[in-house]
Protein backbone atom coordinates (compact mmCIF):
# COMPACT_ATOMS: atom_id res chain seq x y z
CA UNK A 1 0.00 0.00 0.00
CA UNK A 2 1.25 3.63 -0.92
CA UNK A 3 1.31 6.68 1.29
CA UNK A 4 -1.23 8.07 -0.84
CA UNK A 5 -3.33 5.62 -0.24
CA UNK A 6 -2.83 5.48 3.58
CA UNK A 7 -3.27 9.52 3.50
CA UNK A 8 -6.28 8.86 1.38
CA UNK A 9 -7.85 6.46 4.45
CA UNK A 10 -7.00 8.83 6.86
CA UNK A 11 -9.71 11.22 6.66
CA UNK A 12 -11.87 7.73 6.10
CA UNK A 13 -10.64 6.29 9.34
CA UNK A 14 -11.39 9.88 11.38
CA UNK A 15 -14.56 10.03 10.37
CA UNK A 16 -15.39 5.99 11.51
CA UNK A 17 -13.60 7.14 15.07
CA UNK A 18 -15.76 10.03 15.33
CA UNK A 19 -18.88 8.70 14.32
CA UNK A 20 -18.15 5.36 16.84
CA UNK A 21 -17.35 8.11 19.37
CA UNK A 22 -21.07 9.77 19.20
CA UNK A 23 -22.49 6.25 19.34
CA UNK A 24 -21.05 5.28 22.46
CA UNK A 25 -22.06 8.69 23.67
CA UNK A 26 -25.44 8.32 22.38
CA UNK A 27 -25.61 4.91 24.39
CA UNK A 28 -24.17 6.22 27.31
CA UNK A 29 -27.03 8.20 27.34
CA UNK A 30 -30.04 6.32 26.14
CA UNK A 31 -29.12 2.53 26.52
CA UNK A 32 -32.50 1.35 25.83
CA UNK A 33 -32.39 2.53 22.31
CA UNK A 34 -29.87 -0.27 21.58
CA UNK A 35 -31.39 -2.94 23.35
CA UNK A 36 -35.01 -2.18 22.04
CA UNK A 37 -32.93 -2.31 18.23
CA UNK A 38 -31.49 -5.41 19.21
CA UNK A 39 -34.86 -7.27 19.80
CA UNK A 40 -36.72 -5.41 16.70
CA UNK A 41 -33.97 -6.46 14.39
CA UNK A 42 -34.07 -9.99 15.77
CA UNK A 43 -37.98 -10.16 15.21
CA UNK A 44 -37.48 -8.76 11.87
CA UNK A 45 -35.13 -11.02 10.83
CA UNK A 46 -36.18 -14.54 12.48
CA UNK A 47 -39.29 -14.31 13.81
CA UNK A 48 -40.85 -12.73 11.08
CA UNK A 49 -40.11 -15.48 8.91
CA UNK A 50 -42.15 -18.00 11.05
CA UNK A 51 -44.85 -15.86 11.60
CA UNK A 52 -45.51 -15.48 8.05
CA UNK A 53 -44.95 -19.42 6.82
CA UNK A 54 -46.85 -21.01 10.13
CA UNK A 55 -49.36 -23.13 8.85
CA UNK A 56 -47.23 -24.59 5.67
CA UNK A 57 -43.70 -24.75 6.42
CA UNK A 58 -41.22 -23.86 4.13
CA UNK A 59 -38.02 -26.41 4.52
CA UNK A 60 -37.78 -29.90 3.56
CA UNK A 61 -40.28 -32.48 3.58
CA UNK A 62 -38.20 -34.35 6.74
CA UNK A 63 -37.66 -31.41 8.68
CA UNK A 64 -41.21 -30.42 8.73
CA UNK A 65 -42.09 -33.76 9.92
CA UNK A 66 -39.62 -34.40 12.45
CA UNK A 67 -40.52 -30.77 14.32
CA UNK A 68 -43.95 -29.96 16.18
CA UNK A 69 -46.30 -27.42 14.10
CA UNK A 70 -47.13 -24.90 16.71
CA UNK A 71 -50.61 -22.66 16.49
CA UNK A 72 -50.03 -18.99 16.01
CA UNK A 73 -50.99 -18.16 19.48
CA UNK A 74 -48.20 -20.37 21.30
CA UNK A 75 -45.27 -19.28 18.62
CA UNK A 76 -45.80 -15.94 19.57
CA UNK A 77 -45.55 -16.65 22.64
CA UNK A 78 -42.65 -18.97 22.32
CA UNK A 79 -41.12 -16.18 20.07
CA UNK A 80 -41.99 -13.46 22.96
CA UNK A 81 -40.29 -15.77 25.81
CA UNK A 82 -36.95 -16.15 23.62
CA UNK A 83 -36.68 -12.63 22.25
CA UNK A 84 -38.19 -9.99 24.59
CA UNK A 85 -35.88 -11.27 27.82
CA UNK A 86 -32.84 -9.64 25.36
CA UNK A 87 -34.25 -5.68 26.48
CA UNK A 88 -32.76 -6.95 29.82
CA UNK A 89 -29.50 -8.91 28.17
CA UNK A 90 -26.81 -5.67 29.77
CA UNK A 91 -28.07 -4.62 32.55
CA UNK A 92 -29.24 -8.70 34.28
CA UNK A 93 -27.31 -10.76 31.01
CA UNK A 94 -27.85 -13.68 33.83
CA UNK A 95 -31.37 -13.18 34.41
CA UNK A 96 -31.91 -13.07 30.67
CA UNK A 97 -29.72 -15.88 29.84
CA UNK A 98 -31.61 -17.84 32.31
CA UNK A 99 -35.00 -16.84 30.82
CA UNK A 100 -33.87 -17.98 27.44
CA UNK A 101 -32.59 -20.97 28.50
CA UNK A 102 -35.69 -22.33 30.20
CA UNK A 103 -38.06 -21.35 26.57
CA UNK A 104 -35.86 -22.89 24.62
CA UNK A 105 -35.55 -26.06 26.19
CA UNK A 106 -39.35 -25.94 26.95
CA UNK A 107 -39.77 -25.18 23.17
CA UNK A 108 -37.05 -28.01 22.47
CA UNK A 109 -38.88 -30.30 25.00
CA UNK A 110 -42.49 -30.33 23.08
CA UNK A 111 -40.64 -30.55 19.67
CA UNK A 112 -40.95 -27.33 18.19
CA UNK A 113 -38.32 -25.44 16.41
CA UNK A 114 -37.92 -21.65 15.63
CA UNK A 115 -35.62 -19.51 13.92
CA UNK A 116 -35.78 -16.92 17.10
CA UNK A 117 -33.61 -19.55 18.91
CA UNK A 118 -30.86 -17.12 17.72
CA UNK A 119 -31.60 -15.56 21.32
CA UNK A 120 -29.91 -17.60 23.10
CA UNK A 121 -26.53 -17.04 21.42
CA UNK A 122 -27.25 -13.72 21.63
CA UNK A 123 -27.75 -13.96 25.51
CA UNK A 124 -24.83 -16.06 25.47
CA UNK A 125 -22.38 -13.39 24.18
CA UNK A 126 -24.33 -10.79 25.99
CA UNK A 127 -23.56 -12.59 29.37
CA UNK A 128 -19.34 -13.51 28.25
CA UNK A 129 -19.14 -9.68 27.74
CA UNK A 130 -21.54 -7.93 30.14
CA UNK A 131 -21.64 -10.61 33.45
CA UNK A 132 -19.53 -11.86 35.67
CA UNK A 133 -16.98 -14.76 34.40
CA UNK A 134 -17.45 -16.97 37.14
CA UNK A 135 -21.02 -17.15 36.17
CA UNK A 136 -20.05 -19.13 32.26
CA UNK A 137 -18.85 -22.32 33.91
CA UNK A 138 -22.58 -23.00 34.98
CA UNK A 139 -24.01 -20.90 31.59
CA UNK A 140 -21.79 -23.13 29.07
CA UNK A 141 -22.87 -26.22 31.04
CA UNK A 142 -26.52 -25.32 30.64
CA UNK A 143 -25.62 -24.59 27.09
CA UNK A 144 -24.16 -28.09 26.63
CA UNK A 145 -27.52 -29.58 28.01
CA UNK A 146 -29.30 -27.40 25.62
CA UNK A 147 -28.00 -28.58 22.50
CA UNK A 148 -27.56 -32.11 23.38
CA UNK A 149 -31.53 -32.16 23.61
CA UNK A 150 -31.69 -30.42 20.13
CA UNK A 151 -29.34 -32.89 18.38
CA UNK A 152 -31.51 -35.73 19.92
CA UNK A 153 -34.74 -34.01 18.51
CA UNK A 154 -33.51 -33.46 14.96
CA UNK A 155 -31.48 -36.95 14.89
CA UNK A 156 -34.38 -38.38 12.59
CA UNK A 157 -33.41 -35.57 9.86
CA UNK A 158 -29.58 -35.58 10.61
CA UNK A 159 -26.92 -37.26 12.80
CA UNK A 160 -26.85 -36.52 16.16
CA UNK A 161 -22.63 -35.75 15.94
CA UNK A 162 -22.92 -33.89 12.69
CA UNK A 163 -25.75 -31.66 14.86
CA UNK A 164 -23.30 -31.17 18.18
CA UNK A 165 -20.60 -30.31 15.90
CA UNK A 166 -22.51 -27.56 14.28
CA UNK A 167 -24.75 -26.65 17.74
CA UNK A 168 -21.28 -26.79 19.66
CA UNK A 169 -19.40 -24.95 17.10
CA UNK A 170 -22.06 -21.83 17.41
CA UNK A 171 -22.19 -22.36 21.00
CA UNK A 172 -18.02 -21.46 21.33
CA UNK A 173 -17.97 -18.97 18.35
CA UNK A 174 -20.14 -16.61 20.39
CA UNK A 175 -18.39 -17.20 23.79
CA UNK A 176 -15.25 -16.48 22.11
CA UNK A 177 -16.82 -13.23 20.45
CA UNK A 178 -18.22 -12.07 23.86
CA UNK A 179 -14.73 -12.68 25.62
CA UNK A 180 -12.72 -11.22 22.67
CA UNK A 181 -14.92 -7.83 22.69
CA UNK A 182 -14.63 -8.09 26.42
CA UNK A 183 -10.92 -8.55 27.09
CA UNK A 184 -10.39 -5.28 24.20
CA UNK A 185 -12.78 -3.43 26.19
CA UNK A 186 -10.92 -4.03 29.10
CA UNK A 187 -7.75 -3.21 27.62
CA UNK A 188 -9.18 -0.01 26.19
CA UNK A 189 -10.54 0.89 29.43
CA UNK A 190 -6.53 0.19 30.80
CA UNK A 191 -5.03 2.24 28.51
CA UNK A 192 -7.22 5.10 29.12
CA UNK A 193 -7.15 5.01 32.73
CA UNK A 194 -2.86 4.42 32.45
CA UNK A 195 -3.07 7.96 30.02
CA UNK A 196 -5.60 9.67 32.32
CA UNK A 197 -2.78 8.95 35.17
CA UNK A 198 0.23 10.01 33.14
CA UNK A 199 -1.21 13.09 32.34
CA UNK A 200 -1.94 13.69 35.72
CA UNK A 201 1.26 12.63 36.75
CA UNK A 202 2.88 14.95 34.07
CA UNK A 203 0.73 18.35 35.84
CA UNK A 204 2.41 17.40 38.76
CA UNK A 205 5.80 16.94 37.55
CA UNK A 206 5.19 20.78 35.64
CA UNK A 207 3.61 22.09 39.06
CA UNK A 208 6.75 20.94 40.93
CA UNK A 209 9.06 21.98 38.65
CA UNK A 210 7.23 25.33 38.88
CA UNK A 211 7.48 25.53 42.48
CA UNK A 212 11.19 24.66 42.38
CA UNK A 213 11.99 27.51 39.91
CA UNK A 214 9.66 30.17 41.98
CA UNK A 215 11.74 28.85 45.55
CA UNK A 216 14.86 29.60 43.52
CA UNK A 217 14.25 32.41 41.87
CA UNK A 218 13.12 33.88 45.23
CA UNK A 219 16.49 32.63 47.24
CA UNK A 220 18.22 34.29 44.81
CA UNK A 221 16.39 37.87 44.94
CA UNK A 222 16.59 37.86 48.49
CA UNK A 223 20.50 37.31 48.35
CA UNK A 224 21.00 40.30 45.65
CA UNK A 225 18.56 42.35 46.88
CA UNK A 226 19.38 41.87 50.30
CA UNK A 227 22.68 41.97 50.96
CA UNK A 228 23.08 44.75 48.34
CA UNK A 229 20.56 47.01 50.03
CA UNK A 230 21.97 46.62 53.48
CA UNK A 231 25.32 47.41 52.12
CA UNK A 232 23.78 50.51 50.42
CA UNK A 233 21.98 51.34 53.60
CA UNK A 234 25.14 51.53 55.21
CA UNK A 235 26.75 53.43 52.86
CA UNK A 236 24.57 55.94 52.58
CA UNK A 237 24.39 56.48 56.43
CA UNK A 238 28.16 56.31 56.68
CA UNK A 239 28.16 58.79 53.98
CA UNK A 240 25.66 61.42 55.16
CA UNK A 241 27.59 61.31 58.55
CA UNK A 242 30.62 62.23 56.72
CA UNK A 243 29.71 64.59 54.55
CA UNK A 244 30.90 67.41 57.11
CA UNK A 245 33.57 66.11 58.77
CA UNK A 246 35.64 64.18 55.77
CA UNK A 247 33.68 65.46 52.24
CA UNK A 248 35.98 63.36 49.99
CA UNK A 249 34.46 60.04 52.24
CA UNK A 250 31.08 61.14 51.71
CA UNK A 251 31.82 61.65 48.00
CA UNK A 252 33.83 57.80 48.24
CA UNK A 253 30.62 56.69 49.55
CA UNK A 254 28.06 57.46 47.08
CA UNK A 255 30.61 56.27 44.65
CA UNK A 256 30.28 52.95 46.02
CA UNK A 257 26.63 52.81 46.46
CA UNK A 258 26.43 53.48 42.56
CA UNK A 259 28.78 50.51 42.39
CA UNK A 260 26.72 48.21 44.33
CA UNK A 261 23.55 49.17 42.99
CA UNK A 262 25.07 49.03 39.83
CA UNK A 263 25.98 45.29 40.28
CA UNK A 264 22.76 44.30 42.48
CA UNK A 265 20.76 45.41 38.61
CA UNK A 266 23.19 43.33 36.68
CA UNK A 267 22.70 40.34 39.01
CA UNK A 268 18.72 41.00 38.70
CA UNK A 269 19.20 40.60 34.95
CA UNK A 270 20.86 37.74 34.97
CA UNK A 271 18.51 36.44 37.52
CA UNK A 272 15.52 37.42 35.50
CA UNK A 273 16.83 36.76 32.46
CA UNK A 274 16.75 32.80 32.71
CA UNK A 275 12.96 32.93 32.77
CA UNK A 276 12.75 34.54 29.33
CA UNK A 277 11.27 32.67 26.86
CA UNK A 278 13.38 31.07 24.50
CA UNK A 279 10.36 32.68 21.52
CA UNK A 280 11.87 35.74 22.39
CA UNK A 281 15.01 35.33 20.50
CA UNK A 282 18.50 36.19 22.31
CA UNK A 283 19.04 39.44 24.30
CA UNK A 284 20.51 42.62 22.17
CA UNK A 285 22.43 43.74 25.33
CA UNK A 286 25.84 42.42 26.17
CA UNK A 287 26.21 38.71 27.65
CA UNK A 288 24.69 37.61 31.06
CA UNK A 289 27.69 37.20 33.08
CA UNK A 290 28.59 33.75 35.15
CA UNK A 291 27.17 32.88 38.47
CA UNK A 292 29.79 34.57 41.39
CA UNK A 293 31.85 31.92 43.01
CA UNK A 294 34.50 31.76 46.00
CA UNK A 295 36.44 33.99 43.86
CA UNK A 296 34.23 36.99 44.02
CA UNK A 297 33.95 36.73 48.03
CA UNK A 298 37.45 38.61 48.27
CA UNK A 299 34.89 41.59 45.75
CA UNK A 300 32.12 40.95 48.57
CA UNK A 301 34.42 41.70 51.43
CA UNK A 302 35.83 44.83 50.06
CA UNK A 303 32.25 46.39 49.70
CA UNK A 304 31.62 44.76 53.54
CA UNK A 305 34.85 46.41 54.39
CA UNK A 306 33.71 50.13 52.32
CA UNK A 307 30.64 50.10 54.42
CA UNK A 308 32.66 50.16 57.77
CA UNK A 309 33.54 46.64 59.02
CA UNK A 310 36.99 44.92 59.51
CA UNK A 311 36.37 41.74 57.54
CA UNK A 312 39.42 38.86 58.02
CA UNK A 313 38.78 36.76 55.50
CA UNK A 314 41.25 33.33 54.86
CA UNK A 315 40.55 30.15 52.61
CA UNK A 316 42.27 26.70 53.22
CA UNK A 317 42.38 23.60 50.62
CA UNK A 318 41.78 24.06 46.84
CA UNK A 319 38.70 25.62 46.63
CA UNK A 320 39.06 27.77 43.31
CA UNK A 321 38.81 23.54 42.07
CA UNK A 322 34.92 23.02 43.64
CA UNK A 323 31.82 22.46 41.79
CA UNK A 324 29.90 25.65 40.42
CA UNK A 325 27.38 24.81 42.15
CA UNK A 326 29.12 24.08 45.47
CA UNK A 327 30.79 26.98 45.16
CA UNK A 328 27.41 29.31 44.66
CA UNK A 329 26.31 27.92 47.30
CA UNK A 330 29.36 29.20 49.50
CA UNK A 331 29.59 32.40 48.11
CA UNK A 332 25.33 32.87 49.14
CA UNK A 333 25.66 31.40 52.81
CA UNK A 334 28.70 33.98 53.41
CA UNK A 335 26.61 36.77 51.46
CA UNK A 336 23.76 36.32 53.77
CA UNK A 337 25.89 35.88 56.83
CA UNK A 338 27.98 39.10 55.83
CA UNK A 339 24.47 41.12 54.99
CA UNK A 340 22.93 39.62 59.21
CA UNK A 341 26.12 41.20 60.27
CA UNK A 342 25.85 44.38 58.60
CA UNK A 343 22.35 44.81 60.11
CA UNK A 344 23.14 44.19 63.74
CA UNK A 345 26.91 44.78 64.41
CA UNK A 346 28.47 48.23 66.11
CA UNK A 347 30.89 50.32 63.83
CA UNK A 348 33.84 48.45 65.59
CA UNK A 349 32.86 45.04 64.40
CA UNK A 350 35.26 42.47 63.11
CA UNK A 351 33.87 39.41 61.06
CA UNK A 352 36.49 36.92 60.84
CA UNK A 353 35.72 34.69 57.78
CA UNK A 354 37.16 31.08 57.00
CA UNK A 355 36.25 28.76 53.89
CA UNK A 356 37.98 25.36 54.26
CA UNK A 357 37.87 22.47 52.11
CA UNK A 358 38.77 18.96 52.99
CA UNK A 359 38.64 16.03 50.84
CA UNK A 360 34.75 14.61 51.64
CA UNK A 361 33.10 18.59 52.85
CA UNK A 362 33.38 22.27 52.82
CA UNK A 363 33.01 24.17 55.72
CA UNK A 364 32.40 28.13 56.07
CA UNK A 365 32.38 29.62 59.08
CA UNK A 366 30.89 33.27 59.60
CA UNK A 367 31.82 34.57 63.54
CA UNK A 368 31.67 38.45 64.24
CA UNK A 369 32.68 40.41 67.70
CA UNK A 370 29.45 42.32 67.92
CA UNK A 371 26.38 42.12 69.94
CA UNK A 372 25.00 38.09 70.20
CA UNK A 373 21.58 38.92 69.32
CA UNK A 374 19.44 36.96 67.34
CA UNK A 375 18.01 37.18 64.06
CA UNK A 376 14.57 38.67 63.87
CA UNK A 377 11.64 36.83 62.61
CA UNK A 378 12.19 38.08 59.45
CA UNK A 379 15.61 36.87 58.60
CA UNK A 380 14.66 33.23 60.11
CA UNK A 381 11.99 33.18 57.87
CA UNK A 382 14.26 33.83 54.85
CA UNK A 383 18.23 34.38 55.63
CA UNK A 384 18.66 31.52 57.27
CA UNK A 385 16.21 29.07 56.18
CA UNK A 386 17.64 29.83 52.71
CA UNK A 387 21.25 29.21 53.79
CA UNK A 388 19.71 25.91 55.20
CA UNK A 389 17.79 25.11 51.92
CA UNK A 390 21.10 25.89 49.90
CA UNK A 391 23.05 23.54 52.28
CA UNK A 392 20.74 20.98 52.03
CA UNK A 393 21.37 20.79 48.28
CA UNK A 394 24.64 19.18 49.43
CA UNK A 395 23.78 17.18 52.16
CA UNK A 396 24.82 19.84 54.76
CA UNK A 397 24.00 21.59 57.83
CA UNK A 398 24.13 25.24 59.17
CA UNK A 399 24.11 26.36 62.48
CA UNK A 400 23.73 29.90 63.76
CA UNK A 401 24.08 31.43 67.48
CA UNK A 402 25.87 33.22 69.74
CA UNK A 403 29.58 32.66 69.70
CA UNK A 404 31.74 31.56 72.82
CA UNK A 405 33.61 34.56 73.09
CA UNK A 406 30.90 37.19 72.72
CA UNK A 407 29.27 37.51 68.84
CA UNK A 408 27.80 35.96 66.67
CA UNK A 409 28.65 32.81 64.93
CA UNK A 410 27.44 31.10 61.31
CA UNK A 411 28.81 28.11 60.42
CA UNK A 412 28.02 25.40 57.44
CA UNK A 413 29.31 22.22 56.36
CA UNK A 414 28.91 21.14 52.77
CA UNK A 415 29.20 17.15 51.65
CA UNK A 416 31.70 16.91 48.92
CA UNK A 417 31.45 13.38 48.09
CA UNK A 418 29.64 12.82 44.76
CA UNK A 419 26.62 10.09 44.45
CA UNK A 420 28.20 6.93 44.45
CA UNK A 421 31.06 7.62 46.49
CA UNK A 422 33.19 8.47 44.03
CA UNK A 423 35.28 11.83 44.04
Amino acid sequence: MTTDDISGMGPLVARMARGGQRLRQADRNRPWVLDTAVVVLVFLMFCLADLLHSGDGDGPRRFRLAFTQLPLAGMLALQAGLVLPLLWRRRRPLAAFGVIAAVFVLQWSIGAALRADVALFVALYSLALHGRLKQLPWACAAMAGAMVLVAVRVSGAMSVWDALFFLLSTTTAALALGLMVRIRRAQLAGLRERAARLEVERDQRSRLAAVTERTRVAREMHDIVGHNLSVIITLADAGAYATDLAPERGKEALQLIGDTGRQALGELRRVLGVLREAADGPPAGPELSPQPGIADIEALCAKVRAAGLEVVYRTSGDVDALDSGVQLTAYRIVQEALTNTLKHADADTRVHLAIIETDTRLTIRVQDTGPATPPGPHEEGHGLVGMRERAALYGGTVSAGPAGGGGWSVEAVLDLTPQGGVR
